[in-house]
């Protein structure tokens, strides 16, 4: 990853703005959304126009940047504070799906209508791609083995605990550093839930981040290969940041408890495994993340049958909210 030469003088009070012109419709928020960690993540903001600011991290600086469409132009204004924001602009048409190249090449079966209808409202869906992959590998490693109310409410506290205001005016907050991560006490990682086995993930890639940027210039099947060299990252861990850090349109989330299951509902009318969906998707080799995300948007659920999983009590925050909720 090239590092941009820094300003002489950077004002976080002075942002840059640039305009980008996709040569195609770009919903800002639903291309985006897969990014914001929970409704109440600090890092990302949507507003009621149509704008989404997002607080991250470069190899520049710290960044705000928002981003909003002006339809009557047909293109993206994006404005940025801080260190980091040449570095942000630079990258938003790879934010937007501009590196997702092989969309042009994706088409549904006929038979997998609910794809079909799905792919005509939303008709040439890109893959985004932040080029942070410690901040996707950090968040994601909270996500494991838990439900999103869990993972969700632990990045929003140690966010909150443990970065820093964002530079600009939304009131965001930055991600932790590797160095913060590192610096974080046990008792905070109990006290937002997080027990050992996903804490040490980024314990442990803490030291390797800049190796782990570096497999953003790796073709797809070497970076999932350099990135589940790192203990703790799997299957699902890798899909989850080469979806969001890579811009990969194929990485699939396979190990997940739902995503097969509502997949194959969508595609068959049956709930199949991951053994089971992976052989439906086959045919779509390439694209195997985009089937995942047109029919995640277009709210594509298996009918439940059974109760919702329960959260569980076995670090302090959960033992305490369940006894105060009964």
């Amino acid at each position: 990853m090239t590092v941009p030469a820094p300003r002489d003088a950077v004002d976080d009070d002075v942002p840059l703005v640039r305009r980008w012109r996709p040569g195609r419709p770009v919903a800002v928020h639903r291309t985006l959304a897969v990014l914001r960690r929970g409704g109440g993540d600090p890092t990302y903001r949507r507003e009621e126009s149509g704008a989404v600011w997002r607080a991250t991290r470069t190899p520049a600086g710290p960044v705000l940047l928002r981003v909003v469409a002006v339809p009557a132009d047909a293109e993206l204004e994006a404005t940025a504070w801080g260190p980091g924001a040449d570095w942000a602009l630079d990258g938003v048409p790879e934010l937007f799906g501009a590196a997702d190249t092989t969309a042009g090449d994706f088409a549904p079966r006929p038979e997998h209508t609910a794809l079909v209808d799905a792919w005509r409202a939303h008709p040439g869906l890109r893959v985004p791609r932040t080029r942070a992959v410690f901040e996707a590998l950090s968040a994601s490693a909270l996500e494991q083995v838990v439900t999103g109310v869990e993972a969700f409410a632990a990045w929003r506290r140690l966010v909150h605990r443990f970065g820093e205001p964002a530079p600009g005016p939304a009131g965001l907050r930055l991600p932790p550093t590797p160095e913060q991560w590192l610096r974080v006490p046990s008792w905070e990682w109990l006290q937002a839930g997080v027990e050992l086995r996903r804490r040490r993930v980024t314990i442990i890639a803490a030291p390797r981040a800049a190796a782990l940027e570096r497999t953003l210039d790796l073709p797809a099947e070497d970076a999932d290969r350099a990135l589940r060299s790192l203990p703790g990252v799997g299957v699902w861990t890798s899909a989850e940041v080469r979806q969001r850090a890579h811009g990969h349109p194929d990485a699939f989330s396979f190990g997940d408890y739902h995503v097969a299951k509502n997949v194959s509902w969508a595609l068959t009318g049956e709930v199949l495994d991951d053994a089971g969906c992976a052989e439906v998707i086959e045919c779509y080799r390439g694209h195997r993340y985009r089937v995942q995300r047109l029919l995640e948007l277009a709210g594509h659920r298996r009918p439940r049958l059974a109760p919702k999983m329960t959260l569980p009590t076995h670090t302090p925050n959960r033992a305490v909210r369940h006894r105060g909720t009964r």
